[in-house]
């Protein structure tokens, strides 16, 4: 009888991924992540309405069953541009969005410009710390809304991370509005999102924190507020912010009859 040898033949290093694919069947390895890839969620999601902002967040959009942080430098305003095409999918499935402690009073007339209806915007007035945080960790245990956006300025590491155990067991979209200064903080919430305006009111937007590689170089969405296509100048309506080409055309001809009149006049 022949000996068995101890130990298994050496593998070569080039090939010790390939013995590790085949030994995991084929369910583990779709689960698994590398962290230089975009982690592909198992969790649904909800696309944010931005195709640019889509490509670059793990499934393609705002993740259920988990927090996103939105930092932002002018609390109350970014937040809408950023988060109304998400919100106007909530709202048209039927689904409420309610806000816990918005530093602002909502403005009627500019959510109904963004396509939402006050009918299904539900204000919780909280002034306290301790409120919102309740409130927003309530809502999320009972998922008592299709989207949760709970301001909470001074919210410390390990009350972001209660809400997020509370998020995981949520079927709606929950998002914590922070200062621009948290940025620096550590957080448990597994995607961060600063947000900022730009000289042309267009909206810069940066992934601080996904699960995947890191994000480089800001986004610059084409976004402007409320009405404000149709009473801009050429200069700012510029093809950068791929506006079509027909309101630049609106804008030139508006403002060659406003000339004609004042010339009419005189």
């Amino acid at each position: 009888m022949s000996a068995v040898p101890a130990f298994s033949p050496p593998v070569a290093a080039n090939d010790v991924g390939a013995v590790r694919q085949v030994a995991l069947s084929p369910r583990v390895a779709e689960a698994v992540w590398r962290g230089t890839e975009l982690e592909h969620r198992t969790t649904a999601v909800r696309s944010t309405g931005w195709a640019e902002l889509d490509a670059e967040l793990p499934g393609g959009g705002w993740p259920e069953q988990s927090v996103v942080e939105i930092l932002t430098t002018q609390p109350a305003t970014l937040e809408w541009r950023l988060l109304a095409p998400a919100l106007k999918s909530v709202t048209a499935s039927g689904g409420n969005v309610v806000l816990v402690g918005p530093p602002r009073l909502p403005h009627v007339p500019g959510l109904q410009q963004v396509g939402l209806s006050e009918r299904h915007i539900i204000w919780i007035e909280a002034e306290a710390p301790a409120q919102r945080l309740w409130t927003a960790e309530q809502l999320i245990k009972s998922h008592a809304a299709g989207a949760i956006i709970a301001w909470l300025p001074k919210a410390r590491a390990e009350q972001i991370r209660r809400l997020q155990v509370c998020a995981q067991g949520c079927e709606g979209l929950v998002f914590l509005c922070r200062p621009d200064a948290a940025r620096h903080e550590s957080s448990a919430a597994p995607l961060r999102v600063h947000a900022s305006v730009g000289v042309d009111w267009e909206l810069h937007v940066q992934v601080l924190k996904r699960r995947g590689p890191t994000h480089e170089r800001p986004l610059a969405l084409a976004s402007l507020p409320g009405g404000l296509a149709s009473v801009l100048t050429p200069r700012v309506l510029r093809p950068s912010l791929l506006l079509p080409s027909e309101a630049i055309d609106a804008v030139d001809s508006a403002a060659a009859t406003a000339r004609s009149r004042r010339h009419a006049t005189h």
